[in-house]
């Protein structure tokens, strides 16, 4: 049993070596460290585990003193003695299942596959109260500007947006985990001051002001195109997501990431440039 013990410990760590050099960088932030503070737990408890049957077998065989009274006495002790090396395939068999239970892998938030997704900006350029535009440093939060329609609105055309704002409900969700974890900003080209009160009112009884990460000062609206790529250039995001393929082609010069959002790709997009149908199917909620 022993031996069998230390066959098992063995695959086990070199299991957790795979595992942790699959999970974890080699640069760990406080989490990672809990994680791996975690992972030695179930380590140790699993190790216990497999010592735990043949302890009481070893006990029992040093309660079981010799004894020259009877054959009959000697030839229990030595049926016990024997079975004591025998492995329980019932004992093994769940051991293993405890091990390959705990090394599944584990379905990720979406949560934490925005903050993976779009977690690679450091710095956002801002507006100040005061005019002009500065620069802070957003620590783990990436920046990112989108437009409305055709993203997070039901309408397509700013023409539809003077009848009616309608917040795509299969959006929602994703978009109120980038507020979380990202300096957001909203845009849009409209026709008038009406479209731009229907929009807020739309973005308002969603719930999206409510989740603290967007305030109205991050939804900007322009006359024209051009004054979206100039907004988007101005704050100069880690993301940008649209869905009008010039747009995305003119700034793919200027902008670490891109996401268009259409169900044709383009024909030759850059590098930097990724596409889906829509903001939630890219991040795989659909």
């Amino acid at each position: 049993m022993a031996d069998n013990a230390q066959d098992d410990l063995l695959q086990l760590i070199k299991r957790v070596g795979a595992f942790l050099s699959l999970k974890f960088p080699r640069n760990l932030d406080s989490r990672s460290v809990g994680a791996i503070a975690g992972l030695a737990f179930a380590l140790v408890f699993t190790w216990r585990l497999l010592r735990a049957p043949s302890e009481p077998q070893r006990r029992q065989s040093k309660r079981q003193a010799p004894s020259a009274s009877s054959s009959g006495v000697r030839s229990a002790e030595t049926v016990n003695v024997s079975s004591a090396g025998v492995i329980n395939p019932a004992e093994d068999s769940r051991t293993q299942n405890a091990i390959d239970e705990f090394f599944q892998p584990v379905k990720p938030t979406l949560g934490q596959i925005v903050r993976q997704r779009l977690s690679e900006g450091r710095k956002v350029r801002l507006e100040s109260p005061y005019g002009g535009w500065g620069e802070r440093d957003a620590g783990d939060r990436a920046g990112v500007t989108c437009r409305l329609l055709g993203v997070i609105l039901e309408e397509n055309t700013p023409e539809e947006l003077q009848k009616q704002a309608t917040v795509r409900s299969s959006v929602l969700e994703v978009l109120l985990e980038i507020t979380k974890f990202c300096d957001l900003y909203l845009m849009e080209r409209v026709l008038d001051d009406e479209s731009e009160k229907k929009v807020l009112e739309a973005l308002k009884d969603a719930g999206v002001f409510t989740s603290g990460g967007l305030v109205k000062d991050k939804v900007l609206f322009c006359g024209t195109e051009n004054g979206r790529t100039s907004f988007v250039r101005q704050l100069e995001p880690d993301w940008h997501i649209d869905s009008n393929p010039e747009i995305t082609t003119q700034l793919a010069r200027f902008i670490k990431y891109q996401l268009h959002v259409s169900s044709v790709k383009l024909k030759r997009p850059a590098s930097n440039v990724f596409t889906a149908p829509s903001l939630e199917q890219f991040f795989g909620c659909v």
